[in-house]
């Protein structure tokens, strides 16, 4: 499969090593052009490139960005033909990204990020952290091996994201259509949370919107009190604690 990842951060990162371990031919691109890339693709074993080349004849896109970035992205997807999916990680942190209007007054992200990029997206990896992402990932049928949900209204495309998920080390769990997305927002209980199959569908399914903004306000300000005190299981344990999730059994 070719894959382009628009992003070359903490999560497109290990998505890139997972994808070209597993034999995918991949492109890693960023906003700062190839040549700041190179020695990390080389490492990767996956090619750099420009971001306007990179969503040249792929198979799947993968956007690993913040929502500040999308409209640069918008244009040069212009080319790219409809059947090719759009997979998107990103959330929504008003700390970092500012307040969005429309987001703020209850729009859906992922409908949100698919205005601005003109063209639906499809969600994966975006309830998880990246250091998670990186550390914690299982070969399929590991006892309590961590869930991730997928979302999207194509199901082809919710398909592939599923096939994408399992590659790098997660169960892939389908929540259905971007109207469910919120769901595994930033503070539910879905949201980065390392829960296995049943806990992350029991999660899913008594998520929170009311509350979601708040406690995912409160986990960021949580986040720049303790900076990096907070290891990864802290950081889970936080999130648990914030959104009232149970440990898993």
């Amino acid at each position: 499969m070719k894959i382009a990842i628009l992003g070359a951060g903490n999560v497109g990162i290990p998505l890139a090593k997972a994808f070209a371990a597993h034999g995918h031919a991949v492109k890693l691109a960023n906003s700062r052009g190839p040549e700041t890339l190179r020695e990390l693709a080389a490492s990767l074993g996956v090619t750099a490139a420009w971001t306007a080349d990179a969503v040249r004849d792929v198979d799947v896109i993968i956007t690993t960005v913040n929502l500040n970035s999308y409209a640069a992205i918008r244009p040069l997807l212009d080319g790219v033909p409809d059947d090719v999916p759009v997979i998107d990680t990103g959330n929504y942190h008003p700390y970092r990204d500012g307040h969005i209007t429309a987001i703020d007054d209850g729009q859906i992200e992922a409908h949100w990020i698919s205005e601005q990029l003109g063209r639906p997206v499809t969600k994966a990896w975006n309830a998880v952290l990246a250091q998670t992402l990186a550390e914690k990932g299982a070969p399929a049928g590991t006892p309590a091996r961590i869930a991730l949900p997928v979302a999207g209204d194509d199901p082809d495309a919710r398909r592939l994201a599923a096939e994408l998920t399992d590659i790098t080390g997660f169960d892939p769990v389908d929540i259905g259509g971007l109207d469910n997305t919120w769901r595994a927002h930033p503070g539910t209980a879905a949201y980065c949370t390392e829960l296995p199959r049943e806990a992350l569908l029991q999660a899913v399914e008594r998520a929170d919107r009311r509350h979601a903004p708040l406690r995912r306000d409160l986990c960021m300000q949580a986040f720049v009190s303790f900076g990096d005190a907070l290891d990864r299981e802290s950081t889970v344990r936080l999130h648990r604690a914030i959104t009232l999730t149970p440990d898993p059994a």
